[in-house]
């Protein structure tokens, strides 16, 4: 875990670990397997949005490795099975999520947040809003990431500050770089500013979302890259998490 002046703490890492691509730029290009890509990729962060979940339903088992394999201080953010946010789209899925919970909380004290993320598709409607409301629980820092700008309003910033949801913030192609003021947890997904996942960003930009995040008013900050091509996500995640640390 990173620290910045008390209250804040803040967690940075990738959007996953497991790219083949890394490997020279992040991993040793003379390592013969990459069975240990995840040791040296925790040995530099302290925190990773696990993205297999998304694609395929975690068995218990499967969730005791991951839980296994970290190391002391670790933590997973999980991204939540695409059948509950692409497929059924929050229509029936309580139960489902449910499930997901559960499994996901073998973790224990390696499990971070819970990241909800809705295709491009998915516009702003009351009775979607009335729908997340009511099926995701506030007590498992739920986290919930919008690709279409309708969900950028007064009103549901209001409805996620009652209910004590995250609204995701973003940097992202089309999508707006704001979020709500004076959320106790800030959870950020950097996937590209001007192209998805191959933007890499400059000093100068991560300068300027430093200053956003330390001006929260966060207790907690998630913070995690996913412009994984030529490992553009590593080498601004450590830059960031400098810049922060330069400014306890």
């Amino acid at each position: 875990m990173d620290y910045l002046r008390p209250p804040m703490d803040v967690h940075i890492g990738c959007s996953g670990w497991f790219y083949s691509h890394w490997r020279g730029i992040f991993y040793p290009p003379q390592e013969p397997t990459t069975k240990l890509w995840f040791g040296y990729y925790a040995n530099v962060f302290r925190t990773v949005e696990l993205n297999a979940p998304f694609y395929r339903w975690p068995t218990p088992a499967t969730v005791r490795r991951w839980k296994r394999d970290a190391p002391p201080g670790f933590v997973y953010s999980v991204k939540v099975n695409q059948t509950i946010t692409h497929q059924r789209r929050l229509v029936r899925t309580r139960k489902l999520i449910e499930s997901f919970y559960a499994i996901a909380e073998t973790l224990g004290e390696k499990m971070g947040c819970f990241l909800f993320q809705f295709p491009p598709s998915y516009h702003y409607t009351p009775a979607r809003l009335k729908s997340l409301l009511a099926q995701l629980d506030p007590a498992r820092r739920s986290v919930v990431e919008f690709r279409h700008k309708s969900w950028w309003r007064d009103a549901v910033y209001r409805a996620f500050a009652q209910r004590r949801l995250i609204f995701c913030a973003v940097s992202a192609p089309r999508l707006p770089e704001t979020f709500p003021s004076h959320q106790e947890i800030l959870y950020v997904r950097f996937s590209g500013k001007t192209r998805w996942y191959r933007h890499d960003y400059s000093a100068e930009e991560l300068a300027v979302w430093a200053d956003r995040i330390r001006a929260s008013g966060a207790k907690e900050a998630w913070i995690y890259f996913n412009n994984d091509r030529q490992g553009f996500a590593i080498k601004n995640a450590l830059v960031l998490r400098r810049l922060l640390r330069a400014k306890r």
